[in-house]
């Protein structure tokens, strides 16, 4: 039988009360747990924010998205662990659809030929504006 990968993205919030040491490694925790059971796509660290409304009693957390690969079974154990771990605060694991992880790969292939495009009409159309001045001006 053939395994099953899907594609999921992973948002986790850690704690900054332990300073800038601890909160990096919190962040390489889950990071490396996650290398290790599934193929990373992308990490994105967004980086000590302002929350909406306090966590905890706390006004501020590290966000850190992670785009990853896997099996099915592995998003249950990542939110397992993401719930016994005190230095996280809140996390969230989403499937994402086929059709927009294939987006996001292509995305940065497909940015090329459309600027090349937008280049190539652009001269095109100052030609036509100026062709019409050309003529009127030989008459």
């Amino acid at each position: 039988m053939e395994k099953v990968i899907n594609s999921y993205e992973t948002l986790f919030i850690a704690d900054v009360t332990g300073g800038e040491e601890a909160t990096k490694a919190t962040v390489a925790k889950f990071t490396d747990i996650i290398a290790k059971n599934a193929e990373i796509v992308e990490i994105a660290d967004w980086g000590k924010r302002r929350l909406a409304y306090p966590i905890n009693d706390m006004p501020e957390g590290y966000y850190t998205v992670v785009t990853f690969k896997s099996e099915p079974a592995f998003p249950a154990e990542l939110e397992r662990l993401y719930n016994i771990d005190e230095s996280v605060m809140r996390s969230m694991v989403i499937k994402l659809e086929y059709e927009a992880v294939a987006k996001a790969e292509a995305a940065p292939a497909e940015e090329a030929p459309v600027e090349e495009a937008a280049a190539e009409a652009a001269p095109a159309t100052e030609e036509a504006v100026e062709a019409p001045a050309a003529e009127t001006t030989a008459e």
